[in-house]
């Protein structure tokens, strides 16, 4: 097994309602070999008409961010926890979220074997954590699941609602977790065909 072969098999995945209104299957992209997993909640409307995650306003915004850190994104494996779009953006039901991860997710992880793995907002962390908890009492600490760190960070959308950068603001902190993950990929052993750049200081996002 490998990526391109469950991209294929998630492609025709029927396996819950959201299959339904979906334009395209939403997998995942980046490297095979990212040491970094950034794992969001679902697809956006974008994100269903181009079959590409994180392409939005949201996409966006953590392009900014990865690149201020010195981290390509081509580098890194972004993917959700569910791979249809919900209706109308919605909360993925439990239903949908486990049906998902549990098919796709776990094996995504389990072929790229990333070192640190981001969730971003509360329905990734919950997958993570196994218990619904608050990005804001968090982030900025790791935990280990499977032998892997995980490291909460809030989801962009949350910062383009929230969009000052002074001391304590959720830009403020979002900068300082990034450095804290570009820091420990730094301490832990590298992996082939994986370059972290320098920080652009002067580019808080």
């Amino acid at each position: 097994m490998n990526l391109e072969l469950l991209a294929a098999q998630a492609r025709a995945c029927m396996a819950c309602g959201l299959s339904t209104s979906r334009t395209q299957v939403v997998f995942g992209e980046g490297s095979p070999d990212a040491r970094l997993m950034i794992v969001g909640e679902g697809p956006g409307e974008d994100e269903d008409v181009q079959g590409r995650p994180f392409v939005g306003r949201s996409g966006q915004l953590l392009d900014k961010i990865l690149e201020a850190a010195g981290i390509p994104r081509q580098s890194v494996y972004i993917a959700n926890i569910v791979k249809c779009r919900p209706p109308q953006n919605r909360v993925p039901g439990p239903l949908e979220a486990k049906t998902c991860t549990s098919l796709w997710l776990n094996k995504q992880i389990q072929l790229i074997r990333p070192q640190i793995i981001i969730p971003l907002g509360a329905t990734a962390l919950e997958f993570f954590a196994g218990e619904k908890l608050s990005i804001s009492k968090v982030r900025g600490k790791f935990f280990e699941w499977q032998g892997i760190k995980i490291f909460p960070m809030f989801h962009p959308a949350y910062l383009l609602r929230n969009p000052s950068r002074e001391p304590g603001s959720p830009k403020h902190l979002t900068w300082q977790d990034i450095l804290l993950v570009r820091s420990t990929l730094e301490a832990l052993p590298s992996k082939p065909g994986v370059e972290i750049k320098a920080i652009r200081q002067e580019s808080l996002f």
